[in-house]
């Protein structure tokens, strides 16, 4: 299992948890896992999200991989400016 650190925007989405747990091994089972447990958080992690895995901001690298120590933390993206 892996921690996932919510950003306060995306708590109330997850039933106002700061952190849950996820089953995967890469950040895309991440996301896919944390779609099938809250399904409210498909549309921001539609619209695009920031994963960072160990303090590196995972840019689209699905593939990149995860363990169960990795410190992860799931932000949405800021639009506008």
């Amino acid at each position: 299992m892996v921690e996932v650190n919510l950003w306060s925007g995306l708590r109330s989405l997850a039933d106002g948890h700061e952190t849950v747990d996820v089953d995967a091994k890469t950040v895309g089972e991440v996301l896919s896992g944390l779609i099938r447990a809250y399904p409210a958080l498909e549309d921001p992690i539609e619209a695009g999200v920031s994963v960072a895995v160990d303090g590196r901001i995972i840019a689209s690298a699905l593939d990149e991989p995860v363990n169960p120590d990795s410190e992860v933390f799931l932000m949405q993206r800021l639009k506008g400016g």
